[in-house]
């Protein structure tokens, strides 16, 4: 079979992620939202919608949606309405869940990144906020699934794209940037492993240059950015082969069975599910007045791509230590922290994507795990800046004690190894003579033409004082000497 058939197609994909808002109570009641409780130990009357309760809405989650949209440039609803989904499922205690329908609280808004060095733009539909369910668990008892209430009515913000990702790699570039965003607005930790970031896939393809759309598939059970790009993958083989063979697609609903890699027939949805929406009538409109959003964007921090231009316009830093500190919002803050103690803002940035980063990746550690605070690591580059140690000096020998001892200051670690730099000239003049009395032959090679073996004798001079001479002042007073 030739690969060539699946080079008149295009996939055509939208995403529709859900992340869940780190408050501290539920989105219409004041139990609790904290991941990691006992099955079934946040819930009461309220988040079961039993008969006489009456929900309220979470005023954090309404703030954290309107950050997300104007973080995005969405246009803001100024009156928000909610409705009841109506829908049976084992874990949805109420049997409906609270949303939004006819009035999401962000609508037009976009989601702007790189991907290999071209600027990428989707565009989204909406983004309204609503309750969760409750967890299904099947792989606990073999005869029944257990059903775990604690998440149901945890607050979400459901960001729904339009079609206008067009690869798995740029589906993964999306949601990067959307779990940048989320961290950035300390909303969300975008965990998509523990679920508080979750993904669905509207998948479908058509051949180039065609405008109309085909039946799409939509991929649930998606619990990382690289399964998402696996089942876009998936999905864009198995509808094309279909297609050439003459099958008709019809919509349906897929789930992903991340260890052999393909997807899975679940639900037909040839026939839209009717979830009789209508108001919910125990809530009132929520409003928004300019002057409250006008707050929001007031104390709004500040953002990858606006700190990614303050690192390169204020600090003078290249592109690529701007972008690799910007990617993270942790890292970003330790950076910036780190600018409290050092004014040597490169010396600073090549410590933290460097010896650091090295670090942190061979023990498996997030940099909010890193020991080391600001001003210790402040110190360390001061001790090299004022000509106490060099680089190499630094990372290699007091770093690593500086780990191990955080609390130590790097001065007493240099002094205690006795790696302080020596930078009295006199002395460091009195080793430069040894060594080229202890080389005559090379001396005169040197003289007669033969420059390059200064290199060999600041090598030896740096042997000599046992790596503690200053190589700026070596290099000196050794090219000085030769030059008599």
């Amino acid at each position: 079979m030739s690969d060539n058939k699946y080079d008149k197609y295009e996939v055509i994909v939208g995403l529709e992620v859900h992340a869940q808002l780190s408050t501290h109570s539920k989105m219409y009641c004041g139990d609790s939202a904290e991941f990691g409780a006992m099955p079934n130990t946040q819930v009461s009357p309220l988040s079961c919608g039993h008969p006489g309760t009456l929900p309220m809405v979470n005023e954090t989650a309404v703030e954290y949606a309107v950050k997300m949209g104007l973080a995005t440039n969405s246009t803001i609803t100024r009156e928000n309405q909610f409705a009841r989904k109506n829908y049976f499922y084992a874990d949805l205690p109420k049997g409906y869940q609270i949303t939004q329908d006819k009035t999401p609280i962000c609508t037009l808004g976009k989601i702007e990144f790189d991907l290999n060095g071209e600027k990428k733009v989707v565009n989204l539909t909406r983004i309204h906020m609503e309750e969760d369910a409750g967890k299904s668990i099947h792989d606990i008892d073999p005869y029944f699934t257990l059903v775990d209430l604690n998440r149901a009515g945890v607050p979400l913000i459901e960001i729904v794209s339009e079609p206008d990702i067009r690869s798995g790699d740029e589906a993964m570039a999306y949601l990067a940037e959307v779990r940048k965003l989320l961290r950035y607005l300390d909303i969300c930790d975008g965990n998509m492993e523990e679920g508080s970031m979750r993904c669905d896939a509207n998948v479908s393809v058509r051949l180039k240059g065609t405008t109309a759309y085909n039946p799409r598939s939509e991929v649930k059970n998606m619990n990382s950015m690289r399964n998402v790009k696996r089942a876009i993958e998936f999905e864009f083989i198995r509808q094309i082969d279909a297609l050439e063979a003459g099958e008709k697609l019809t919509q349906e609903t897929r789930g992903f069975d991340a260890v052999k890699g393909i997807t899975l027939t679940q639900r037909s949805k040839e026939h839209a599910h009717d979830y009789r929406y209508f108001p919910e009538p125990d809530l009132p409109p929520v409003v928004l007045t300019d002057e409250y959003i006008d707050t929001v964007k007031k104390h709004m921090p500040k953002l990858s791509a606006e700190l990614k231009e303050e690192y390169m316009n204020k600090y003078g830093l290249p592109e690529y230590d701007a972008r690799l500190i910007s990617d993270d919002k942790f890292t970003a803050e330790f950076y910036n922290s780190l600018l409290e103690h050092t004014k040597n803002y490169k010396a600073a940035s090549n410590w933290l994507i460097g010896p650091i980063k090295n670090y942190l990746n061979e023990n498996g550690l997030e940099i909010q795990q890193f020991k080391v605070g600001a001003a210790q690591l402040g110190a360390l580059i001061a001790l090299i800046d004022e000509g106490k140690t060099n680089f190499s000096v630094a990372s290699t020998k007091i770093f690593p004690v500086l780990v191990e001892q955080p609390e130590k200051a790097p001065l007493k670690i240099a002094e205690e190894l006795n790696l302080l730099q020596n930078s009295d000239a006199g002395e460091i003049q009195g080793i430069v003579d040894e060594v080229l009395a202890k080389y005559p032959e090379k001396v005169a090679e040197y003289k007669a033409g033969k420059k390059g073996l200064i290199g060999m004798f600041v090598g030896e001079v740096m042997k000599a004082s046992k790596g503690k001479a200053d190589p700026k002042i070596a290099n000196k007073l050794v090219a000085e000497a030769l030059e008599k």
